[in-house]
């Protein structure tokens, strides 16, 4: 098979991280076009990578290149009709996360990628730091028992991108589709990925409101691109249960109160638990604790490398037809937490999952 033809619709921030990873893979793909509405943008991304081929419409891209591959990289909003249109043209997808603003486009975007017979990879990007492999290979071996709780957090003391991040029409919500969405994703994925079936959550705008006078509280304001509401919460909290009694806690914050950033996930099994990071640890109730990572592990794991890892992982995929750890059900899965978690956090109540 020749050289895989790329092509990358979006070219904010995280476009340069995929444009990374296909850059190592430069033996097996090219990124031979990219699409943004933001002409200066576009134009700068260009310059910056010798691609020639730059559009404003991906319709067109898509119509003209021939392409194998495309990266999603855009605002999550055109997330599904992106995907959907690049599937359609014949293309594999890599979407980075979370896959759609909704359970209902994330499910056209599944039946997109199955009746075109194409690769539809997520952007679960955790699932491929050294962290998760050791904490996999723990887990998958029977050494933490039956899994049953995990709680999970992704913190920031005064963190939101500011811009179309905090625009509920754009992003879909705050940091609990942001932010959270990386260690829920995570925990699922280690517990087995079981089925989420009802959450409980709860969401606030405390301290991103705004003065009497209109100045933003605690939040980075950048309208560049457009002008942007703020509507979307600033905290976000929810338990979530799945059908074989697994239980998980999720929090996810753009502002709160804490001394400094941070994120945990802790997984919980009969025979031990499991903190993540570097290194990744385990303790049991002997007293017998320890460290997961060994030799086999001792890989970089910067935000660069993961990401790397994972292009490496889709182009596999596309080229030699090897199967995907990050598959678009799990996308779906995913969104059908966050729908939920947000439903109840709107009604007060549970929210149960109907499939």
């Amino acid at each position: 098979m020749s050289k895989i033809r790329v092509g990358i619709i979006g070219t904010g921030g995280i476009s340069h991280f995929h444009m990374h990873g296909y850059l190592a893979q430069s033996d097996n793909c090219e990124v031979v076009a990219a699409c943004d509405i933001n002409e200066p943008k576009l134009k700068a991304f260009g310059e910056q990578y010798g691609i020639t081929k730059l559009y404003t419409d991906y319709n067109e891209m898509l119509a003209k290149e021939n392409l194998d591959a495309v990266s999603v990289t855009t605002w999550n909003s055109v997330h599904c009709p992106a995907t959907v249109a690049a599937l359609n043209a014949g293309a594999n997808v890599l979407c980075e996360k979370p896959m759609a603003m909704n359970t209902q486009e994330a499910l056209q975007m599944e039946e997109a990628a199955k009746k075109n017979g194409k690769v539809l990879q997520i952007g679960f990007v955790r699932r491929y730091g050294m962290d998760a492999h050791a904490a996999k290979d723990f887990i998958d071996s029977g050494a933490a028992g039956d899994i049953y709780f995990a709680n999970v957090s992704y913190l920031r003391r005064n963190g939101c991108p500011g811009g179309w991040f905090g625009d509920k029409r754009y992003s879909g919500g705050g940091p609990l589709i942001d932010l959270g969405v990386h260690v829920m994703d995570l925990a699922r994925y280690l517990a087995g990925r079981p089925k989420p079936v009802a959450a409980y959550g709860v969401t606030f705008r405390n301290i991103s409101a705004t003065d009497d006078d209109g100045t933003p509280k605690a939040w980075t304001i950048d309208t560049s691109g457009g002008e942007f509401e703020r509507n979307v919460e600033d905290f976000a909290t929810g338990f979530i249960r799945f059908d074989n009694g697994f239980v998980m806690h999720v929090s996810a914050s753009f502002t709160l109160n804490i001394k400094q950033d941070h994120g945990d996930v802790e997984i919980f099994g009969t025979k031990a638990g499991i903190k993540l990071g570097a290194p990744s640890e385990y303790y049991t109730s002997d007293g017998k604790n320890g460290v997961l990572d060994d030799e086999k592990y001792n890989k970089p794991s910067g935000f660069n490398d993961i990401f790397d890892y994972q292009v490496a992982h889709f182009i596999d995929c596309v080229k030699n037809g090897t199967p995907c750890i990050a598959p678009a059900e799990d996308g779906v899965a995913l969104m059908r937490m966050i729908d939920a978690i947000y439903e109840s956090a709107r009604t007060g109540k549970e929210a149960i999952i109907e499939y």
